[in-house]
């Protein structure tokens, strides 16, 4: 199973009076504001464009680390877009599962061209296409909704009645 999709950032304050943020996982991910509150909304843009470089470059998207999340007060998890998550996803999928960009598209009954944009970052892709393609890969997908201003508190769904009936049986 995949960790999530939200990646350690860290916040310091340069002599100049800037905050710095810089992401533990991607080095090249590194952005300022002249405020906290500026740099904080200014880690969400970096950490997407330094994510979605790496996958039009093809190059490793590494996991997010989650023993920095919980090191301190400095360390907070910024969550990349959920489109640009899917893709990556996608793209982990088709090397796990050993396949090429065809047979998702074979699987999907799609054009090839049409099959290689889902994994472009540059290119608009509709959430279910992205979750069709996952699920005919055998993945699934989780969603957690948080509150940001409470750290580690996380939504908890309420599980429907047939999830129910099966932690009874």
């Amino acid at each position: 199973m995949w960790k999530g999709f939200a990646y350690p950032a860290r916040l310091s304050r340069g002599r100049d009076g800037r905050h710095t943020v810089r992401f533990a996982d991607l080095p090249e991910a590194l952005t300022d504001g002249a405020t906290e509150r500026e740099a904080r909304e200014e880690a969400a843009d970096c950490l997407n464009e330094a994510i979605a470089a790496r996958l039009r470059d093809g190059e490793e998207i590494p996991f997010p680390s989650d023993r920095l999340l919980s090191s301190g007060r400095r360390w907070w998890p910024v969550a990349v877009a959920p489109e640009l998550a899917l893709k990556v996803a996608l793209r982990r999928a088709l090397r796990e599962s050993r396949r090429k960009v065809a047979d998702l598209a074979r699987l999907m009954a799609i054009d090839h061209k049409e099959a290689r944009r889902m994994l472009d970052p540059r290119e608009a892709t509709k959430l279910p296409r992205l979750a069709r393609a996952l699920d005919l890969l055998g993945y699934g997908i989780s969603v957690s909704v948080f509150d940001r201003r409470r750290r580690n508190v996380a939504y908890r769904p309420v599980p429907s009645r047939a999830t129910r009936a099966r932690a009874v049986a």
